[in-house]
């Protein structure tokens, strides 16, 4: 036995790990909901959400350069900010995964009721979890294998939309819903439909969306040749964005209008099922399985790791740092393995998967989101304490410290901005059910 970590993820591996990350199960699901919420601007929200994610990604990827040693993004903060600093960024990171492994776990026994109604949940969350602890125990390598494939299968599925949808806007198909066109965008009433506060209220979705577009930086430490891997995976983000996001949504809504997209479906099923797709419902279930799947071996991999570092900083227990044969942080992978396993009882003694989805997803996005200003607040002083190693960097942060000043301060205020929103909609809504009760 030893306690030290392998090297053994390529840039193949990386390459979709990045894309893998930045394409989460909300935007199969989820995507119709924000639309009908948000009209058109929701391509605008996520330009800004993808450009801010960018920077963050440039900044932490600088300092994943200026140390290739640093095993994840605790490891920055313990170093550049102090030990307490680490200590918060890892828990809170540890305790994202924890919430939202629990989601997707709890989503993947949702989706397996599409095929097979009577199977508990509870067995299917048990089933999820002891297979991807197999896997994950197995190598470091093994994990990255399962990202690629998981990725795959969710870029060629939209990949096939674009592709399909574009023929259908080029020769203007005739649909239930009119022609196909790119003016079905603008045509049908304002950009802000719902005015500035449903722009804004449609950050928090689609903030959630891109939980694990992180994830490189827990595999730093395992990625071979990381000064050349690193920096081509987080420079490809933002067409991974454009095309991924904004592409696939634009063409939803040339499509079928936006303010005709069912929010309570897949606009992904409705646009495979106008095509003339006969198992379109089936074929995104499988997809958003294996982006479930994947969230769910991802929060693995990232909590073990983050463990590992903890452990290694004298932060948690030392057995936590113990590795295998093949480099793997094993009792770390069954202990978070374990405290996964509390999704089981969950459904367990709740039967309802939605409804236990919506208790462990509360807290994910807050938490995420504080642990991405550490990171900024970490850049912050890396720039001031080594300014001749960030002048010397050849994979600077644009901008540099003002741009991570910048989200620094702003995060704050747009907290401040997205409360004051959310208690206008629920005085709105408080008082439309005082009406309805009344008009009774």
């Amino acid at each position: 036995m030893t306690n030290t970590l392998n090297r053994e993820l390529s840039n193949r591996h990386i390459q979709l790990i990045a894309i893998g990350g930045a394409i989460g199960t909300g935007l199969f699901l989820g995507a119709g909901q924000s639309i009908s919420l948000t009209g058109p601007s929701i391509l605008l929200t996520y330009i800004i959400v993808g450009f801010v994610l960018f920077m963050f990604m440039r900044a932490m990827g600088e300092m994943l350069l200026h140390n290739t040693e640093y095993k994840t993004f605790a490891d920055i903060a313990h170093h550049q900010i102090g030990p307490f600093a680490g200590f918060v960024t890892g828990w809170t990171y540890w305790l994202t995964w924890i919430t939202s492994g629990m989601a997707e776990i709890t989503a993947v026994a949702k989706y397996v009721e599409f095929w097979i109604p009577d199977l508990p949940n509870w067995i299917t969350s048990l089933s999820c979890i002891l297979i991807l602890m197999a896997f994950n125990l197995t190598s470091t390598k093994m994990f990255g294998e399962l990202e690629f494939w998981f990725a795959i299968i969710k870029v060629v599925t939209i990949i096939a939309l674009i592709i399909v949808g574009i023929v259908m806007i080029v020769f203007a198909i005739q649909t239930p819903f009119g022609h196909t066109s790119v003016a079905n965008i603008f045509n049908n009433g304002s950009f802000f439909p719902h005015g500035a506060s449903g722009f804004f209220m449609s950050f928090q979705m689609v903030v959630f969306s891109f939980t694990g577009i992180e994830i490189l930086g827990i595999t730093a430490g395992e990625t071979k040749n990381p000064e050349r891997t690193i920096p081509k995976a987080i420079n490809s983000v933002p067409i991974r964005i454009l095309l991924f996001y904004v592409g696939a949504l634009a063409v939803m809504m040339s499509i079928i209008p936006w303010q005709d997209i069912d929010p309570n479906n897949s606009p992904f099923v409705s646009l495979f099922a106008l095509i003339g797709v006969p198992f379109a419902a089936g074929l995104i279930n499988f997809v958003v399985l294996t982006a479930a799947s994947s969230a769910c071996n991802s929060g693995i991999f990232a909590n073990s790791r983050i463990l590992f570092g903890l452990s290694e900083k004298k932060q948690t227990h030392h057995l936590l740092m113990k590795t295998n044969r093949k480099g793997v942080p094993y009792i770390a992978i069954l202990v978070t393995c374990a405290l996964l396993s509390i999704t089981v009882l969950l459904n367990y003694l709740i039967p309802n998967a939605t409804q236990v989805f919506f208790y462990v997803t509360a807290i994910s996005t807050i938490l995420l989101v504080i642990v991405w200003m550490f990171i900024m607040h970490s850049y912050a002083k890396y720039v001031k304490s080594h300014p001749e190693n960030h002048k010397k960097s050849a994979f600077k942060l644009p901008g540099g410290i003002n741009m991570a000043r910048m989200g620094i301060v702003l995060s704050p205020i747009w907290f401040i901005l997205l409360a004051l929103i959310y208690l206008r909609y629920t005085r709105k809504a408080r008082k439309l059910e005082a009406n309805n009760q009344r008009e009774k």
